[in-house]
């Protein structure tokens, strides 16, 4: 499966959705899944072993997020356990401490006390310390480390966790493999539909026709526009400048040796944005923006500035050009109250979301195409314009 094809993730979702729903929750089903028929040891004693610890994990994991959803509607289970087989697939040989780290990403962050009954949380505790005392201490001790490795501190900046979480990748590499396969999976999980919306679309055979043909009618989608979701194109654009921050600190902060994994993660998460910022680019065509003429002058202005280099750095408004500002003024604040106002600002501005698209496609184009390309302007202290 191409860990970035939205129609094999949403096929994902559903095989795993479908054993989560069963009367009698099968959590084999769920692991073989998650493994793709891979196994854990070559030989089959230490294989059922490290199986039976997953399942163990599993069934805290079902209990943990058992009163939880994701913020379009899903179960939130499905997160972890989805990130996990994205991991899975782009490895060779999965490893058990990679596994139980990815699964368990979260916890520290989304788990609490008080959101159990008393007797509840008491068994869940019971039922993870019984899996802990199952591993040797050094891999309980390392597993502990890796998961504070990639819990966000309350008053960490986003730039500065990704930073942390690089410099913990010294003693423990997978935690980049853990925290690629956790945006990809949050990246592919932005929409709730029957089959990926760019089928059957050719998004720049569209913008060739817009630029060269003077009779081009303008792309009409087959479908009416869906009701507004809890995900609109601005917040969905926030994630893909979030995937851009922790793929330029990943070039510029990570000195240990790249694995197949990470490099297939990380082109998976570049791809897999570029794919999200063209179905949001056609859903400004097809439902908001049907003036070809400005959508022309549009697309020529992009091209003009990201030619010339401005897309690869954060910049500072000027009043001239719409994107310059864009990281700054609207993904950057660190206030959530000011960041949603600003989100629903750049909602509103409809050529701005397109020029926006069109920046993120060649921001994540630069990623597959230039092994030393990142954003300059992005470090581990924050943003800074020039």
């Amino acid at each position: 499966m191409p860990a970035f094809d939205l129609t094999e993730f949403f096929k994902l979702s559903s095989v795993l959705n479908y054993n989560l729903s069963a009367a009698s929750l099968n959590r084999y089903n769920v692991l073989t899944y998650i493994l793709a028929g891979k196994r854990l040891a070559p030989r089959d004693p230490v294989d059922r072993e490290k199986k039976s610890l997953m399942m163990e994990a599993l069934g805290y994991l079902f209990s943990a997020y058992s009163h939880k959803r994701r913020r379009l509607g899903p179960m939130a289970v499905l997160h972890p356990l989805r990130a996990a087989a994205l991991m899975t697939r782009a490895k060779e040989v999965p490893e058990l401490g990679s596994l139980l780290t990815v699964l368990f990403h979260d916890i520290l962050e989304d788990v609490k006390s008080v959101d159990f009954e008393g007797q509840e949380w008491r068994d869940m505790e019971q039922r993870l310390f019984e899996m802990l005392e199952h591993m040797q201490p050094d891999e309980e001790s390392r597993l502990i480390q890796r998961l504070k490795c990639l819990t966000r501190i309350k008053s960490e900046s986003y730039y500065r966790y990704i930073g942390r979480m690089l410099e913990c990748a010294a003693a423990f590499p997978d935690v980049v493999e853990v925290k690629l396969a956790d945006r990809l999976d949050n990246t592919l999980d932005m929409r709730i539909d029957l089959e990926d919306p760019l089928t059957g679309i050719d998004c720049f055979q569209n913008i060739f026709q817009v630029l060269f043909l003077n009779n081009y009618p303008g792309y009409v989608p087959q479908a009416e526009h869906q009701p507004p979701s809890a995900m609109n194109g601005a917040r969905r654009l926030n994630q893909l400048y979030k995937n851009a921050v922790l793929l330029s600190l990943i070039r510029q902060l990570t000195f240990t040796p790249e694995t197949p994994a990470r490099r297939t993660l990380f082109n998976a998460v570049a791809e897999a944005s570029l794919k999200e910022a063209q179905r949001t680019f056609m859903h400004l065509l097809g439902y908001h923006f049907k003036d070809q003429q400005a959508l022309r002058r549009l697309i020529l202005d992009a091209m003009d500035y990201c030619f010339s280099g401005r897309s690869d750095l954060v910049t500072k408004p000027d009043g001239q050009r719409m994107l310059d500002g864009l990281f700054s003024t609207y993904f950057a604040p660190a206030d959530n109250r000011v960041l949603n106002q600003q989100l629903d600002g750049l909602y509103q501005n409809k050529p701005l979301m397109i020029q926006t698209c069109i920046a993120f496609i060649v921001i994540f184009q630069g990623f597959l195409n230039d092994p030393r390309y990142f954003i300059r302007g992005i470090s581990a202290a924050g943003i800074e314009a020039s």
